[in-house]
């Protein structure tokens, strides 16, 4: 297991500070705020301590409510709303400084045999075949050497490979709004169904709204072309997987209007089954020129 990933997992366990009460930390971002991924994943993490352990996560719903500040501790209070012979649902609210920052819903399942179907698994390329985030960074002349740094440190915990140029590295001119990457962690994990959860939750807030930019021929903040921030996002856990392992994040825009841009996304394990489905809104906005 790598350093990187050592200190993702520890900022990720959360102190618990009273029965329904939990404390976590933020780290430095891509961008000069918690990132949104963390504070869903540090979320979950304080609802998944509450419920039994043969109850896994199968469905989240959250928004994000003001900017968090990552010089100050976040407290995430849990709402026990149901617990129910099959279901469990929790309700956290992240305060900092007073005010909540960030709101989610959970819910929890005990396992069940049911109907089976799933939505094929569409092609990608090999993982293996793609560049790694520090190749494809190396020929990005036109970023700012710090922007890159602070790209690769973000993910310095996550081995994440575009299937083809991410916005920020080709942009101008419209694409597909679509956008493919696998990721896994950097390094094996125990067998802790929850952390393999949070970990999906974490790095599901990474690209999600590419495909809005590629639709627009858009940068991104890294380019300075755009300014946005998530809005709300869902996800829906579909069948166990492992984090530790290949993961093909297939992701889509539907829509772009009013200053907001719809991501939708399915992840499928590396065998082709469907994990977990992701939907986030999140604000686009084009940079206002000046007279």
């Amino acid at each position: 297991m790598s350093q990187a990933l050592e200190d993702l997992l520890d900022l990720l366990d959360l102190e618990q500070i009273e029965e329904n009460i939990f404390r976590g930390r933020s780290r430095s971002a891509v961008v000069p705020r918690v990132f949104g991924g963390q504070v869903a994943a540090q979320a979950l993490v304080a609802a998944g301590r509450t419920v039994p352990d043969d109850r896994p996560a199968h469905s989240l719903h959250a928004y994000f409510l003001r900017m968090g500040d990552p010089g100050a501790p976040i407290v995430y209070n849990v709402e026990r709303l149901r617990d129910g012979r099959s279901f469990t649902t929790r309700r956290v609210v992240a305060v900092q400084h007073g005010r909540p920052i960030f709101s989610l819903s959970a819910s929890f399942q005990t396992y069940e045999e049911g109907l089976d179907h799933q939505a094929a698994m569409p092609p990608a390329p090999d993982p293996e075949s793609l560049p790694t985030s520090h190749e494809r960074f190396s020929g990005y002349d036109h970023l700012d050497p710090e922007i890159v740094e602070r790209f690769l440190e973000a993910r310095e915990a996550i081995d994440l490979r575009y299937a083809e140029e991410p916005p920020y590295g080709k942009f101008g001119e419209p694409r597909e709004p679509h956008s493919q990457v696998w990721f896994r962690t950097a390094g094996k994990l125990v067998d802790d169904p929850l952390l393999h959860v949070v970990l999906a939750t974490y790095v599901s807030d990474m690209t999600l709204l590419d495909s809005v930019l590629l639709a627009h021929g858009r940068g991104g903040w890294a380019v300075g072309d755009v300014v946005g921030a998530s809005l709300d996002h869902a996800m829906w856990f579909h069948r166990p997987f492992r984090a530790d392992e290949w993961l093909l994040y297939d992701q889509e825009s539907p829509s772009a209007y009013g200053g907001r841009g719809l991501g939708q996304a399915r992840i499928y394990t590396q065998d082709g089954r469907l994990a977990v489905t992701v939907i986030q809104e999140g604000v686009v906005r084009v940079p206002r020129t000046r007279p």
